[in-house]
């Protein structure tokens, strides 16, 4: 299984915009990062999570040719954005999206015109599969799907055989907790040091690691709050690394 991480920023991305801090004026490319979105690859079956509105950025640097289906974590804009930018792999059938129902649903007020009775020629067409909790195939790739909760909002995170992949949350009951046992990779939202209404610290993105003990772990969706990549990465645990946009794992 191979694992693009596409962006690994927050909803405003790195450097911000009108921020002059030490993060947002490094010359570190570690320390740029746009929206988060991974992309998943494994045996010709291909994954897209989350397509916000630096995909089309995103897709030209991987060289994204194929994508067998989208799954969507949460309908805030900055893991949206892009579906728009679909089109191009909606040329010939119907792409397929996985989400919570209120996900999908939101999808067709988003795109309205996708989901028209006569859609105008070119426009993206997705086929929406409502995902429950209970596990679901894309081709021969068996998806756990995990409750986290983003505040007070369900949002979806995945185990995909040896790899999890969970943003955008900072509370997870036990119970989906015991899905996350025995990994070989482990991919965690962790937005700042500091605490946050509704993202992880980075200590309470380390506690989560140091209780499902992953054999590895990588940090997403972080701000220019973390702090410069090379000191806060050197400061990890040698099994967490932050995560940086254009890396690529083989699980």
């Amino acid at each position: 299984m191979k694992l693009t991480f596409l962006g690994t920023g927050t909803s405003t991305g790195n450097p911000q915009l009108l921020c002059s801090c030490a993060v947002c004026m490094s010359k570190d490319p570690k320390d740029n990062r746009l929206r988060t979105s991974v992309y998943l690859e494994n045996e010709g079956t291909s994954i897209l999570v989350d397509c916000g509105p630096d995909f089309r950025q995103q897709a030209l640097r991987a060289r994204i040719r194929q994508i067998n289906a989208v799954f969507l974590t949460h309908e805030h804009y900055d893991h949206v954005g892009g579906m728009d930018d679909l089109r191009p792999f909606c040329s010939y059938k119907e792409l397929p999206v996985y989400g919570f129902k209120r996900v999908l649903d939101k999808m067709k007020v988003i795109l309205p015109y996708s989901f028209a009775e006569n859609p105008y020629p070119g426009v993206p067409l997705f086929q929406l599969y409502p995902v429950t909790m209970k596990p679901f195939f894309v081709n021969h790739l068996e998806v756990i799907p995990i409750e986290l909760m983003h505040y007070r909002l369900p949002v979806l995170g995945f185990r995909i055989g040896d790899m999890a992949y969970l943003t955008d949350f900072n509370h997870i009951e036990q119970s989906e907790m015991a899905k996350l046992y025995h990994l070989k990779a482990l991919v965690v939202d962790a937005l700042r040091p500091e605490k946050h209404i509704s993202h992880n610290t980075l200590q309470q993105a380390l506690d989560l690691i140091d209780a499902v003990n992953p054999e590895k772990a990588y940090l997403i969706h972080m701000s220019h709050q973390m702090g410069l990549h090379r000191e806060v990465d050197l400061s990890l645990p040698e099994h967490v690394q932050l995560a940086y946009d254009g890396l690529v794992i083989n699980i």
